[in-house]
């Protein structure tokens, strides 16, 4: 299959929109994603961070619509 995208013509925020949704789509079969050993380190890392009540955490949700704002050019958060 070829797939022609006008990227060109896409501004920042269409093109991450994009990602979000080639993301969300790919991400529906974990199993089909293999994970390179460092990440399990990562991870274990930020598991002992956050038992320890070393890590901030915020809502999903508000943190993309801080990044949108952002991008657009927003100062208020």
């Amino acid at each position: 299959m070829s797939i022609n995208i006008p990227l060109e013509k896409m501004t920042l925020a269409d093109k991450l929109e994009a990602m979000e949704l080639l993301w969300a789509d790919i991400s529906k079969q974990p199993a089909d994603l293999p994970s390179p050993e460092w990440h399990k380190e990562v991870l274990d890392e930020r598991r002992r961070l956050a038992a320890e009540g070393k890590l901030k955490f915020i809502d999903w949700d508000i943190a993309i619509a801080d990044l949108r704002r952002e991008l657009r050019g927003d100062s208020a958060t």
